[in-house]
């Protein structure tokens, strides 16, 4: 059974700064590129920040300079480290995995909430 569950999110001020994670089962996670993505009250989701199986990364603009994705497929786990938050980052966030050779092969957590009050 495949799960992807997220922890980390919780309510800050803005410039604080939080760890998101997302923890695999069910996936040979090392097949899978790995990305965050984020979802406003009302707004489109939009992709936050992507890494690929060789470690190279990409970033929404807004995002960069600010926050770090990091994957250990030791542990089957992917990261968000999100610093100098700002009231704009509030939104659900959602851990993503693509299997780069079965594209098709789509997996999404549950999501966790950030909210950065001003």
């Amino acid at each position: 059974q495949v799960q992807l569950v997220e922890s980390g999110g919780g309510s800050v001020q803005a410039g604080g700064s939080l760890r998101l994670s997302c923890a695999a089962s069910g996936i040979i996670f090392s097949l899978y590129t790995m990305a965050w993505y984020r979802q406003a009250p009302g707004k489109q989701r939009e992709l936050v920040a992507l890494i690929n199986r060789d470690g190279s990364t990409n970033y929404l603009d807004s995002v960069k300079g600010r926050f770090t994705i990091s994957r250990d497929n030791a542990k089957n786990t992917l990261y968000l480290l999100m610093n100098s938050l700002k009231p704009e980052d509030t939104a659900v966030y959602f851990c993503n995995a693509k299997h780069d050779f079965v594209p098709s092969t789509m997996h999404w957590g549950q999501g966790t909430q950030v909210t950065v009050s001003s």
